[in-house]
């Protein structure tokens, strides 16, 4: 797959989305929920998708909080960051959903919808001393929930191609491009031939079509 940023600026963009929830919510005040919200409507959630460099690795959390509120609310917040030794819930909750929006290429506001942030709060419990691999399993099996369509169905409706075009063009059968949309069976086992063939018919990566 793809990624919007190199793995390199990971790290760095978890840590201020970290901050970012972690000044707002404790430092400003402001509902956990609230500042989901108020992030996923922003202009700025959707530069972090596609990896723009000034919000995934040039400013602080406490810049970044203070930009979100300002663009969404149109307040100016000049409340001083308090200095924090350990890791609060919410910026474990903004540091692993950076990780896993990078990871899965998916939208903020898709995985907030599939976990809301008082769901989240409850998995800190659990999970934040767990590898992130954990919180990753935990998110891949909430999105099918909430999302069920695979990459295959989710990308060739975008492209606006019908299953049997699709087969024909990509001289794949129809019945198997049918039972892996209906995950009856497993796309990330294809052959290479057939995800190349499928890829290049509706202009996208191999990543693309492969399964979390």
């Amino acid at each position: 797959m793809i990624h919007a940023y190199p793995e390199m600026y990971v790290n760095r963009a978890q840590a201020i989305l970290g901050e970012a929830f972690d000044y707002a919510i404790n430092d400003c005040g402001i509902l956990g929920s609230e500042f989901a919200d108020l992030f996923i409507v922003s202009k700025i959630s959707n530069e972090i998708e596609h990896g723009n460099p000034a919000y995934v690795s040039g400013m602080s959390g406490v810049e970044l909080a203070i930009e979100i509120i300002f663009e969404t609310k149109g307040e100016r917040i000049k409340i001083e960051p308090i200095v924090k030794y350990n890791r609060t819930p919410q910026y474990w909750i903004g540091w692993v959903v950076c990780y896993y929006q990078w990871l899965s290429n998916r939208k903020f506001r898709e995985i907030f919808n599939a976990i809301c942030y008082y769901d989240l709060e409850k998995l800190y419990y659990t999970l934040h001393e767990a590898d992130i691999t954990k919180f990753v399993d935990v998110a891949n099996s909430q999105l099918r929930k909430r999302f069920p369509e695979t990459n295959l169905k989710r990308i060739r409706n975008l492209y606006g191609i019908s299953q049997n075009e699709l087969a024909k063009r990509a001289e794949v059968s129809l019945r198997s491009i049918q039972m892996y949309e209906q995950r009856n069976k497993d796309i990330n086992k294809a052959s290479v031939a057939s995800l190349f063939n499928i890829s290049k018919v509706l202009g996208c990566s191999i990543e693309d079509l492969i399964e979390l």
